[in-house]
């Protein structure tokens, strides 16, 4: 079994649109049972709430359902239960990094390092308008389809 956690800032945008894409995707491909998803923020702004609803609406005209998930802050046994935790961003990947723990394990690095993309950060959407949302699923569907590429190879 491997394990992928994404993290944004508050768990409301980019992380829980990355969660509901990737396990869409490890649905598709039948690998549930191989594969877990989770996301989580690296502050505690909106522990508890739903994806914002401009993500949520997003994701759900192309197909994409997030309804399910809650925000949550990163802790620390994180680093222990996760295979790969991905920051959506640069700033995201250093609190990450003062965060973890030395023992730690888990791949740690930006969720677009997977993508076939120029960018190396998934922009937060949270203040713009309703195409910073498209442009987050764009990111995050070129991410995820080289993310499970690479999964597949050490399963």
């Amino acid at each position: 079994m491997k394990s992928v956690l994404f993290v944004c800032l508050g768990n409301i945008c980019r992380s829980p649109t990355a969660d509901g894409v990737f396990k869409a995707l490890v649905e598709e491909r039948g690998l549930t049972d191989q594969i877990a998803v989770d996301s989580a923020g690296t502050a505690a702004y909106h522990i508890g709430n739903p994806p914002d609803s401009r993500s949520a609406d997003a994701a759900q005209k192309r197909g994409y359902d997030l309804s399910s998930l809650r925000a949550r802050q990163v802790i620390a046994t994180d680093f222990e239960q996760f295979d790969y935790i991905l920051a959506m961003d640069n700033e995201n990947l250093a609190n990450l990094q003062a965060m973890r723990p030395n023992n730690a394990t888990a791949y740690l690095g930006l969720f677009l390092d997977f993508a076939t993309v120029s960018e190396d950060e998934v922009p937060d959407p949270y203040y713009g308008g309703g195409q910073g949302f498209e442009h987050v699923l764009d990111l995050v569907e070129s991410a995820s389809v080289g993310l499970l590429q690479h999964i597949e190879k050490e399963l």
